[in-house]
């Protein structure tokens, strides 16, 4: 299945990074979380992707274009650097449409602007590109496809924990406490639709707004729900938490325990 992903937002609750380069390309060890993301997905067999881009494209236009593999590989340097002898050759190939869906657009904006390019695709995968996780996508798959439904995302319980207050109408403070989480389950992503979800799709519509009320209308939105591992990496503290289990060698999106793909035929529109 081909897997869209969204590269196009300003990232502006990690602006220490995104100011420089798009959110995407913010390194989690020596790559990008993007490349975290497709190599997870590459892992499941699909390396045909479509990625939205948008805030500093060309930054990850770049990325492609210039990919090395040896930079993510073991390996041998003879010849003054002329001749390269990777070590651990990447699996398999990566099939990468670069689209350029403007700056200013949202999620659904930016999905309506690829529907083109799914044109005879039964199903898709469709994800965000700052965010990890080791959601068993084989099950997921599976189970959408019994389910006979138009569209699903991963549920996640939120990975933070806030102190709820409850509080009188005059101010005295009741009750403060812990929150209990256990029933409460957010969007974490991981989206898989079949071509009629833009049926239910408007132009200019937010995708978890408006066209998700219209699946929900009609009874074909199903959510997986996902106790697992699952970081988004929105706030610099996000990200340093995602550094740190990489260095400890802790990477449980790797879940096949592959060194990862790589790029090799890249297909560019704009």
């Amino acid at each position: 299945m081909k897997v869209v992903l969204f590269c196009g937002g300003l990232g502006t609750r990690i602006r220490e990074y995104s100011e420089s380069i798009p959110k995407p390309m913010i390194p989690i060890g020596n790559q990008p979380i993007l490349w975290h993301l497709m190599n997870y997905y590459a892992q499941y067999g699909h390396t045909n992707f479509i990625l939205c881009l948008g805030y500093k494209a060309n930054i990850i236009k770049d990325f492609f274009l210039n990919y090395r593999a040896h930079a993510y590989a073991d390996c041998v340097v003879s010849g003054y650097g002329a001749n390269v002898e990777l070590l651990n050759e990447p699996a398999a190939d990566w099939r990468i449409s670069l689209i350029d869906t403007g700056i200013w657009r949202n999620i659904g904006e930016r999905l309506w602007a690829v529907r083109e390019y799914l044109r005879g695709e039964e199903m898709f995968l469709a994800n965000y590109s700052d965010g990890l996780s080791d959601v068993n996508l084989d099950d997921v798959a599976e189970r959408f496809k019994r389910s006979g439904k138009v569209a699903s995302f991963v549920a996640i319980r939120p990975p933070l924990t806030y102190h709820l207050a409850d509080i009188a109408s005059d101010g005295r403070v009741r009750e403060f406490r812990g929150s209990d989480r256990s029933d409460l389950w957010i969007n974490g992503g991981f989206f898989m639709f079949r071509r009629e979800v833009f049926d239910y799709m408007r132009d200019r519509e937010e995708l978890v707004v408006e066209p998700f009320q219209r699946l929900i209308a009609a009874d074909q939105l199903l959510a997986y729900k996902h106790a697992g591992f699952w970081r988004a990496m929105d706030t610099l503290k996000d990200r340093q938490v995602l550094e740190d289990m990489v260095e400890r060698g802790d990477m449980p999106w790797r879940v096949q325990g592959t060194s990862g793909a790589g790029p090799k035929e890249l297909l560019m529109a704009i």
